[in-house]
């Protein structure tokens, strides 16, 4: 029988690389290729890599480093590929470097060192692409890069400006994964809220409905395939609040991530953050009163070169007052790139350590008393996992990974995928724990 050959992949960094790592699987497998669960299987294999924080460069030089021991021939992409030069002084041995959605120069160069061998019958897709989530949901890339210039941020360097997908584009993609059997489908981009401002609004067509390239249109037609939405990665613009009748209509998932970073307007105008926060609580009134049920994400930074006392302070009393539902932080981190790294009067490490301490404290709190408010509610949760203790699921208020989980003792009947709806009868800060309706 004839070697088929096999490519090994690494997928590292967040979801938006975890889609392109689809991609590129995609057009491999269309050339033909398999692909291996293992280095000793593998011919080849390819690390997709993040860059953002220098923890996660690490990691990504580390994992170079894994595959090159455990296989030797290593291909690298992902955004640490715009640092070439940082990556080969590593690992001079690596057979290519590419940047970030480079993913027909990654196939490429798997071509050039290890030749296709095309078949039909092995080179068959399934309607949606190759995926890397479970058969019940999916992560949808609707543009790359970013117009922002965050000083504490270097992905419009690896990711360049802000590229909108053209809404039929995504569309179309979406209707195939929710005929393939996708229950909910998680909008990822690096700016969300400024979908379609780099096309100018492009009004297009869609099985008949006239649309434009805009976040609204965008979720409004995909509240029209019947599945859960959830909306990542989105700033609080104006234009959002459109879309919180959607959410209050059962049209998408009553759900908002989005990275406020901080509270205080001096530290936020150091951060170049795109929002202005003054008005910030005010709209989370707004979104609560029109759709109650409004589930609330955000991530932070403390120890901003700085921050003082008092502005820190003023972020705790922030997230008093805002009660956010899920809530990450991080310490500032300097980024090789980042404007930030320049600014004056950087916060020792252990104030950081201390100052994240205090928030995430506070925040458990929070996130205790909201879960609490839960208690004795019927809710429609997604089977993510059953095991032997019973079944694993995900309420509305919960993306994988990230969010908490509902446990549903003993409920080891159920599958995979499926809806059920269950009481929530306890919680703790993180996860609730429910019975079958």
């Amino acid at each position: 029988m004839t070697h088929i050959p096999s490519v090994g992949f690494i997928s590292l960094g967040c979801p938006k690389a975890l889609v392109d790592s689809e991609k590129i699987l995609t057009k491999l497998r269309e050339d033909g290729y398999a692909i291996s669960p293992n280095y000793q299987q593998a011919d080849l294999v390819v690390v997709n890599t993040c860059g953002f924080i220098d923890a996660a460069v690490q990691e990504s030089l580390d994992s170079i480093g894994e595959a090159l021991a455990e296989n030797g021939k290593v291909i690298v992409t992902g955004c640490l590929g715009a640092r070439e030069a940082e990556i080969r002084a590593r690992h001079p041995q690596v057979l290519k470097v590419t940047g970030a959605h480079a993913f027909d120069e990654v196939v490429a160069s798997v071509r050039e060192h290890l030749p296709p061998r095309h078949d039909p019958f092995t080179s068959l897709l399934p309607p949606q692409d190759v995926k890397l989530t479970p058969n019940h949901y999916a992560y949808i890339k609707i543009s790359e890069g970013c117009n922002h210039s965050c000083t504490f941020c270097i992905i419009p360097s690896m990711r360049g400006k802000l590229v909108s997908r053209p809404i039929d584009e995504v569309l179309n993609e979406a209707e195939r994964l929710a005929a393939a059997g996708v229950k909910e489908l998680l909008v990822v981009s690096q700016d969300t809220s400024a979908y379609g401002l780099d096309l100018a609004y492009r009004a297009t067509t869609w099985q008949g409905q006239a649309l434009n390239t805009r976040f609204y249109d965008l979720a409004k037609a995909l509240g029209d395939l019947g599945i859960w939405v959830r909306m990542h990665y989105v700033y609080p613009y104006p234009h959002v609040d459109d879309i919180i009748p959607l959410m209050a209509d059962g049209k998408i998932l009553p759900y908002l991530d989005i990275p406020f970073q901080h509270a205080n307007s001096r530290i936020l105008k150091l951060m170049k953050r795109p929002a202005a926060t003054e008005n910030t609580l005010a709209r989370i009134k707004a979104w609560r009163e029109l759709c109650p049920d409004i589930t609330l994400r955000s991530t932070f930074i403390v120890g901003f070169p700085g921050e003082t006392e008092q502005e820190f302070e003023e972020l705790l009393d922030f997230l008093s007052e805002a009660e956010l539902d899920r809530v990450g932080c991080f310490t500032y981190s300097p980024v090789n790139g980042a404007a930030a790294n320049e600014l004056p009067n950087p916060v020792p490490e252990e104030v950081k350590q201390e100052r994240l301490q205090r928030f995430m404290d506070l925040q458990s709190e929070i996130s205790a008393q909201r879960l609490e408010r839960r208690i004795g509610r019927q809710e429609t949760v997604l089977i993510d996992e059953v095991v032997e203790e019973g079944a694993v699921a995900r309420s509305k208020a919960d993306a994988p990974e990230i969010d908490g989980l509902v446990f549903i003792d003993g409920a080891t009947h159920l599958n995979v995928g499926d809806w059920v709806d269950v009481v929530v009868e306890d919680a703790d800060e993180h996860d609730v724990w429910g019975r079958l309706v």
